[in-house]
């Protein structure tokens, strides 16, 4: 099936703000997979990092589109395990030598794991704490940890702590709990889940809170739930959040590239 048709008259600039573009997952077609997504109007990509295995690979990225990758710097929570203070070393080691437009993904995970909570929490914590040394967001990881991650933004919480909630897919409470800690709601394919619920409550959170985000290679928007995503996907999540709202895919791009770049910086 080919990528949905973007009707985007005058094509504004779509930023896909979470995209794992280093994954293997497209080491047979990456270039072509770069083409689609700028055709589709997506020129701007921000990538997290996951752990120091794939810094190479990001850096990598990050000189072939030099234009359009934006990269982050963090421990993914899943790959928070026994060696986890050299994988934090790695991070500030890594922030000291060039820039970086965010900390992340960061948080707690309890879907795979709960054996490191104590661990993820301290992770969690210490790399929100160099967020705020380097004046740069974070961008939260959360999977069956709410309660878990709004007790670390609890303890943190401050006028310097800001970002996005990537993929929230909580409840309508949980959406405002995570507003008032200064950050932004990552919206992706979930959002076109017919079982992904946050389509129900969305229009009553404000649309300068909301960022898009595809998760690449993961959680592919309907009509492509299930195979691998890719960032001209974002296409199909403008068209839902377009409905949601009620206001034209062109706004939609441009409100929410204009919240991106409220966030980075940039």
């Amino acid at each position: 099936m080919r990528p949905k048709e973007n009707h985007l008259e005058t094509k504004p600039i779509i930023t896909d703000t979470h995209t794992h573009l280093y994954s293997e997952e497209f080491d047979q077609d990456r270039d072509e997979m770069m083409q689609r997504a700028l055709a589709a109007g997506v020129t701007r990509f921000f990538i997290p990092a996951i752990d120091s295995a794939y810094t190479e690979a990001m850096y990598d990225l990050e000189a072939k589109y030099p234009e359009h990758i934006f990269l982050m710097t963090g421990v993914h929570p899943t790959h928070i395990k026994d060696n986890y203070l050299d994988e934090l070393t790695h991070v500030e080691e890594e922030l000291k030598k060039r820039k970086f437009y965010a900390i992340g993904e960061i948080g707690v995970d309890l879907y795979w794991d709960k054996t490191h909570l104590k661990e993820q929490q301290l992770a969690f914590k210490r790399q929100i704490q160099l967020a705020k040394e380097y004046k740069l967001p974070i961008v939260i990881h959360c999977r069956e940890a709410f309660n878990e991650v709004f007790e670390v933004l609890e303890e943190e919480k401050s006028a310097d702590l800001f970002g996005i909630f990537h993929c929230f897919s909580g409840t309508y409470e949980q959406a405002l709990q995570a507003l008032s800690y200064n950050m932004k709601l990552g919206i992706g394919g979930v959002v076109t889940f017919k079982n992904g619920k946050i389509d129900q409550f969305l229009n009553q959170i404000d649309i300068k809170y909301i960022v898009l985000e595809t998760d690449a290679p993961y959680l592919a928007p309907v009509p492509f739930r299930g195979k691998r995503n890719e960032s001209s996907y974002l296409v199909n999540v403008i068209d839902k959040l377009s409905n949601i709202y009620g206001i034209s895919a062109g706004e939609i791009a441009r409100i929410t590239t204009d919240n991106s770049k409220a966030i980075f910086g940039i």
